[in-house]
């Protein structure tokens, strides 16, 4: 018996548990029926102001008012159903389990080649002639603003390779990178080793399967302290996964639709770019114009997504419902009560 008094005391503590008030100045209204019993003049020839059939039973439960405020009568009923009318007035909520619901997302760190030869213009968008990377910004806009949900991180290589944001999921701030990021910004040369190991670095902290790094590139790595080789097997030993993407045209200018190749212009080494990808599990993609490039970010895009826990929270659990009900049902017996004494 003891054990079950102390279960039913659990409980109900535990019911009350964390309740606060969402409109608590609605717990001000508690004295209103008196100030109005005080303040309201009385009827003059003490005739009804409202003829009703239940008026008798009404007159019954108002004259144990009085009475209710010492103790028995209906009257009682009817403050204590009026103090729980203002309780569920005020909103009476209460904080529920915590709970940490999935949030789908990507960690995604893009690579972009800012080596002189992605000034070259052999390039079609928006029906004018532009260079390759005016293009790959068009189309690098267009992936981040399908990103939500995903952290976004920014690095550019050229001779050295700099980390312009964070994993983040403020996608305008990549955007705004991205957009001032011009040819040259970091070197003439393209060191493809030194961005794939500096992206190692920067997603070395994230939980695996989430490691992913996006390389753009136009040419042949001609810079860096890091072979991309080697470094491809950096990113394998720390589960990166690299996509590889070889992108340009051709070469050469065009003259009335004709492409004439330059000499000595750059070519993409798309042996090395290949395996870098089958290295570390992530494929290759060649693009020769813009369209070509739309489709390549769209499959990227169709990448299964992982599953990550958010930010635990606690809902707020209504309680107004229990003194609402409970006041209904004080008034319905206070109301009944006359009726039986009769």
């Amino acid at each position: 018996m003891n054990g079950l008094v102390a279960t039913w005391i659990d409980s109900t503590l535990s019911l009350f548990d964390g309740i606060a008030l969402a409109w608590p100045l609605w717990l001000l209204a508690l004295p209103l029926p008196l100030l109005a019993r005080w303040l309201l003049p009385a009827a003059r020839d003490n005739a009804a102001a409202l003829r009703v059939p239940w008026g008798q039973r009404l007159d019954a439960i108002a004259a144990g008012g009085g009475r209710s405020l010492r103790g028995g009568g209906a009257g009682a009923l009817v403050w204590l159903a009026w103090a729980l009318l203002c309780l569920a007035a005020a909103r009476p909520q209460q904080l529920g389990e915590a709970q940490q619901p999935p949030q789908t997302g990507r960690d995604l760190m893009l690579a972009l080649d800012l080596s002189q030869s992605m000034a070259e213009a052999d390039m079609e968008l928006g029906g004018r002639v532009v260079d390759r990377l005016t293009a790959a910004k068009a189309v690098l806009s267009d992936f981040l603003e399908r990103r939500a949900g995903d952290r976004i991180g920014l690095l550019v290589f050229g001779e050295r390779a700099y980390a312009l944001t964070p994993l983040t999921l403020d996608r305008a701030s990549v955007r705004e990178q991205l957009d001032d990021s011009i040819v040259g910004l970091a070197g003439q040369a393209t060191a493809i080793g030194d961005g794939i190991g500096l992206a190692v670095k920067r997603l070395h902290n994230q939980p695996a399967g989430q490691r992913v790094l996006i390389l753009l590139t136009d040419g042949v790595n001609t810079a860096g302290a890091l072979d991309p080789r080697k470094a491809a097997e950096l990113a394998r030993e720390n589960g990166v996964r690299v996509h590889t993407i070889a992108f340009g045209g051709e070469g050469g200018i065009n003259v009335f639709g004709i492409r004439l190749p330059m000499p000595g212009g750059d070519e993409i080494d798309e042996t090395v770019l290949r395996a870098i990808a089958e290295e570390t599990g992530g494929h290759f993609f060649r693009a020769r114009d813009t369209g070509q490039l739309a489709g390549i970010y769209a499959q990227i895009d169709r990448i299964e997504p992982i599953e990550r826990p958010a930010q635990a929270v606690r809902p707020r659990l209504e309680r107004y419902p229990w003194p609402l009900g409970a006041a209904l049902l004080l008034a319905l017996i206070a109301f009944a009560r006359p009726r039986r004494r009769a």
